[in-house]
């Protein structure tokens, strides 16, 4: 009989799709069943080859090798997941197989992933696409009912190949001559090096920004109105004639507020529009200072392993038309703590492809980041994962409430010629708002707040009790965290150098620099290559991420280049662009970085050298941070020589509970915390077995309460001992 391979990107999906599809007998690395075989690959198994696979003077680095430009370049398969490639080989080339499913993840890169093995294999048979943005039982039901021919998606594919064979030309390139060129590990990128002149850019404006002293008055009436005072010309609050300020202040201090007018607008506002990943990921960063790379993880845990998202590499804020009849289920699915009542409210509400988060225009491979048809278990999520849960869950209800509306009142009056507002608010309809009350995390309102003003009416006199002036300076921005950093990426348009509108309606149209699953990888590249550092939530660059700009050509810095060329991967996904016309572009682009950095006369200082010599080739060593702690590195890229120095535990410092660091070998461990404290490893163990030989132990204190349980309520031990006595006579 013959059968379909099904190719998935990630095992645990395979065994989903496996399970529904009745495919119940295990092999090596597949799982088969009557008419299919699902097998996996373990993300990408094949990728591109290194340049030492394309001559021998590649081997080592050398800049007059440069630029390396192969005629066509190769893949190879990946050494740490070669058994999976040939298993899954194995099955792809089968005699028994007819055609082939692709399963991988729906978008870009699972495309690439897919074909690149199809390519290694050598296999051509038909090919269909499994194309799904959930992993619960019926979206894989379904979407075997609708399976697409694999044809429709060979421009994605292109567009793929297009996108990692520039990175290669364009990184490549560039890395190995600013590393031979100044003897530094040094790299850059067609997205990396523009995100990082962002940072760059704003650590400048911040460096420039030069404080404004200002001063503002605000005037206090008896009947418990506050007023500001305003120009009358700029409507500004603000006064930065410092002289000006405390004469106003005396004017104003002899007379009384005359009220002059009264205004009173409804005002409302939408429900926030739904979820993408990179809004996600600035929201988690804001709330819970998690990394747009955490977000990301735990989203694809919800997604594979619980199945309670849908897909979340998603640059959409909208669905689809074709989705509304599935939105009842994913309302009940929602219908567990701490949603009830909210849940409760939507019983009966009409939904229908007016709502305003319906827009099959602005959807293209996969909608906004909404609940599954199916409910977590009480005990199935983490702290973290329910955390994330429930902040898309709460945007998902949130969109089937009305506006939330509030009555808006202005009262503008006359102080001794002077100009003096008061504003207040009050609710009239909570609406969607009712979605995040009582919420820990999230409770959007109005600066103003509720505040509510006394009746008056227009010509009536005000008493003031005073009229105090208030000082301040203007404050710089602020420094960039990683959700702030994923905005700018995703609207770079500030940080264009020159204001050309027709670039920056570019950036607009690629939606910035880079895609929302590219995003959180190339933050994180920034930090593991210590251009770039976290102190508390903000990014600082470092000297050593300063200096790589200055030696970078100043064009690859820019966001318009590389959300150009996002624009034009766009056109080979389409079919509107050729991509062999694209890489050509690269590859020269590659060259004029290249010589670029070879006339460059400039040098790289390091800033981290240590007094000890490599014991590999004796230049000196330099000492580097990384998230898990501190190693020595030699400064020659070519030697490769490193060693950790010190390693970041989960143990916490007896004084101020910040994680300690371990220094040294063997006997000489010592632990060291940035308050100061100190303590040898051998002290530390011997006070945690002490404590531990304290504790009771979980199983005792169960024990302990069965004894009592079994006990009576009211016990002599004095009877109960001669009783036992009687007993054993």
């Amino acid at each position: 009989m013959q059968k379909s391979v099904i190719l998935a990107e990630k095992p645990s999906v395979a065994r989903d799709i496996a399970r529904v599809l009745n495919c119940g007998r295990k092999g090596n690395g597949f799982i088969e069943g009557d008419k299919y075989v699902v097998t996996w690959a373990l993300g990408h198994l094949v990728t591109l080859a290194e340049p030492e696979s394309y001559g021998e003077k590649y081997k080592t680095w050398k800049l007059e090798d440069l630029p390396m430009l192969p005629s066509k370049l190769q893949l190879v398969v990946m050494k740490q997941t070669s058994k999976q490639f040939h298993v899954v080989k194995a099955q792809l080339q089968r005699k028994d197989v007819k055609e082939i499913i692709i399963a991988t993840d729906a978008g870009r890169e699972g495309e690439l992933v897919a074909r690149w093995i199809l390519a290694k294999a050598h296999v051509q048979k038909p090919l269909k696409r499994l194309w799904i943005s959930s992993v619960t039982d019926r979206a894989i039901k379904e979407g075997f009912q609708k399976l697409k021919d694999a044809k429709a998606y060979e421009g994605l594919y292109h567009s793929a190949v297009a996108r990692s064979e520039a990175d290669w030309y364009v990184g490549m390139n560039g890395t190995r001559a600013l590393t031979t060129k100044f003897n530094a590990q040094l790299s850059c990128g067609r997205v990396q090096t523009p995100t990082l002149a962002m940072i760059e850019k704003r650590e400048r404006d911040i460096r420039n920004f030069k404080p404004v002293s200002f001063q503002e008055l605000v005037v206090d009436t008896k009947k418990g109105i506050t007023f500001h005072w305003i120009d009358n010309k700029t409507n500004e609050r603000r006064i930065f004639d410092l002289e000006k300020g405390p004469k106003i202040r005396e004017n104003m201090s002899k007379g009384v507020v005359n009220v002059i007018d009264i205004k009173t607008v409804r005002k409302q506002t939408s429900a926030p529009l739904l979820y993408d990943l990179t809004e996600l990921q600035r929201e988690a960063n804001k709330l819970f200072g998690y990394s747009a790379k955490e977000t990301l993880s735990i989203l694809q845990r919800l997604y594979e392993q619980h199945k309670v998202l849908t897909y979340p590499r998603t640059d959409s804020k909208f669905l689809s038309s074709d989705m509304v009849e599935t939105l009842v289920e994913r309302i009940e699915a929602c219908d567990i703590q701490p949603f009830r009542k909210v849940v409760s409210k939507l019983n009966g509400v009409k939904i229908s492809k007016q709502l305003s988060c319906i827009n099959d225009q602005k959807v293209s491979d996969h909608h906004a980041i909404i609940p599954t048809e199916q409910s977590p278990s009480p005990t199935a999520l983490g702290e973290k994962e329910t955390k994330i849960y429930r902040l898309v869950v709460r945007r998902f209800l949130a969109v089937f409430f009305d506006a939330y509306q509030y009555d808006q009142t202005t009262i503008t009056a006359t102080l001794a010629k002077e100009q003096v507002v008061a504003k207040g608010k009050r609710m009239t309809d909570l609406g969607w708002q009712i979605v995040y009350r009582d919420d820990y995390s999230q409770k959007p309102t109005d600066k103003a707040g509720d505040l509510h003003l006394p009746v008056v009416e227009v010509g009536e006199e005000l008493s003031v009790i005073k009229v105090e002036l208030t000082s301040g300076l203007t404050q710089p921005p602020a420094r960039l965290t990683e959700g702030t950093l994923l905005s700018a990426m995703e609207r770079p348009m500030a940080y264009l150098e020159n204001q050309n509108k027709e670039l920056a309606d570019t950036l607009g149209k690629t939606g910035g620099i880079g895609t929302v699953a590219t995003r959180a990888d190339i933050i994180e590249k920034l930090l593991n290559n210590h251009l770039v550092e976290k102190r508390d939530k903000y990014l600082h660059m470092t000297k050593k991420g300063q200096q790589l700009l200055d030696l970078v050509p100043t064009d690859l810095q820019s966001p318009a280049l590389t959300a150009e060329w996002e624009l034009k991967l766009e056109k080979i996904a389409t079919g509107k662009l050729d991509k062999a016309v694209f890489v050509k572009e690269m590859k020269e682009y590659a060259i004029n970085i290249v010589n670029s950095i070879k006339q460059s006369d400039k040098l790289f200082k390091h800033d981290n050298v240590t007094g000890s010599p490599c014991p590999e080739c004796g230049k000196l060593l330099l000492e580097v941070k990384s998230k898990h702690g501190k190693r020595r590195v030699c400064q020659d890229p070519v030697c490769g020589y490193k060693k950790n120095i010190s390693k970041i535990t989960n143990a916490r410092c007896p004084k101020c509970k910040k994680k300690l660091e371990i220094w040294g070998e063997g006997e000489g461990q010592t632990f060291a915390c940035v308050c100061g404290h100190r303590e040898k490893l051998s002290t530390f163990q011997e006070k945690r077995k002490d404590n531990q030989n304290k504790k009771v132990s979980k199983r005792e204190v169960s024990n302990y309460i069965k004894q009592q349980n079994n006990k009576e309520e009211f016990t002599n031990t004095a009877l109960a001992d001669a009783l036992a006595k009687l007993k054993k006579q």
